[in-house]
């Protein structure tokens, strides 16, 4: 069945999306009775929006097993290289700094797991290894595509070359200051969209789709394939998660799907072009960092609440039109991000 679909890409990637989906759904109710068999339960912030107190010890850490029906969704689809399994790296890493994370607050039945700073140096160790294996063992150029612009951007101009024995690794290290900033950025900002039920997994849901899409239209099947496991993965999930939620991702689903958009843009080379596909997790971030400077330097408020989300919540929006409106912003962004990027592979042929 797999060499027929072989000659058929746009249907594997669409069983790929579905055999993840299913076996998701099937697998989730079982998770979550372990789950609760266990006392494994979310910590809710006593700060935070006082409907969601309600939420209080529901099942956590359904990242786990978004994470091991992607891997196994993707392993099935015969088609893994390189890049894709790059990208898988990204992924379980940072799914594992989430799982040690989730298991903290388990443990200490707090809201709080691993310390900031600890979790930014194992972010930073991750991204770095990425960059430097994404260069010297995936053969990725150092340059940034500019969108609509048949130019780029020379990231590799500060590189240090350095001999092991027989072997050469290179370190651009413009470029991977960037691979650094877009997996610690991405990881850390669908771990604050994760606020909702059902937000962080539609959204990152879209977004995969996008880059598949875009991975679809390089001819990069492996890596196609990653972002549709994702994706359905995350459907198969959603289920479970939207509102009123039977489980929570967890920081071992947010972290670990942040890093595998930073790292699905990276090796799609589509850098710039992932601040606008995941354009949502801009603004939530922005949303905290403009609420901190903003009091830290005048003593007050932008927002009712941050992430911007909850600011929403405080209007009076119910948590579903929240999460529903998000979804919109989300897919209008991730399919600009597309039409841009096919915009701009023209524009290249053509040149």
């Amino acid at each position: 069945m797999l060499s027929v679909l072989a000659r058929y890409p746009t249907y594997q990637v669409f069983l790929t999306t579905v055999i993840a989906m299913v076996l998701a759904g099937l697998l989730f109710p079982l998770w979550i009775r372990l789950l609760k068999y266990r006392n494994i339960g979310q910590q809710v912030r006593a700060d935070g929006p006082q409907g969601h107190l309600v939420k209080q010890g529901t099942p956590t850490m359904g990242g786990v097993l978004i994470l091991i029906v992607t891997v196994a969704a993707y392993l099935v689809s015969g088609k893994v290289d390189r890049l894709g399994v790059l990208a898988v790296g990204a992924l379980l890493a940072c799914g594992m700094l989430g799982f040690i994370d989730d298991y903290a607050k388990v443990v200490n039945e707090r809201s709080l797991g691993l310390r900031p700073r600890a979790k930014i140096l194992w972010q930073a160790l991750i991204a770095a290894t990425f960059g430097i294996l994404a260069v010297n063992w995936g053969h990725l150029p150092s340059t940034v595509m500019v969108p609509l612009s048949r130019h780029a951007l020379d990231f590799g101009i500060f590189t240090t070359t350095i001999r092991l024995g027989d072997v050469v690794v290179l370190i651009p290290w413009l470029y991977v200051g960037l691979v650094f900033f877009m997996i610690i950025a991405f990881s850390n900002t669908v771990n604050l969209t994760d606020g909702l039920d059902g937000l962080a997994a539609g959204t990152v849901t879209l977004v995969m789709l996008a880059f598949a899409g875009i991975a679809f239209r390089q001819n990069h099947l492996p890596v196609a394939l990653f972002a549709a496991s994702v994706a359905g993965s995350c459907i198969g999930f959603l289920w479970y998660n939207s509102f009123p939620a039977d489980i929570f991702m967890g920081d071992t689903g947010s972290l670990g799907l942040g890093a595998a958009i930073a790292a699905l843009a990276i090796v799609t080379k589509t850098e710039m072009l992932s601040a606008l596909i995941g354009g949502i997790y801009v603004v939530e971030g922005l949303s905290v960092i403009l609420q901190v400077a903003s009091f830290k330097l005048t003593g007050k408020r932008i927002f009712l609440m941050a992430p911007i989300h909850h600011h929403f919540e405080m209007k009076g929006w119910s948590e579903t039109k929240v999460m529903v409106r998000f979804w919109i912003v989300t897919g209008i962004l991730a399919g600009g991000g597309f039409a841009l990027y096919f915009v701009h592979s023209a524009l290249m042929k053509g040149r």
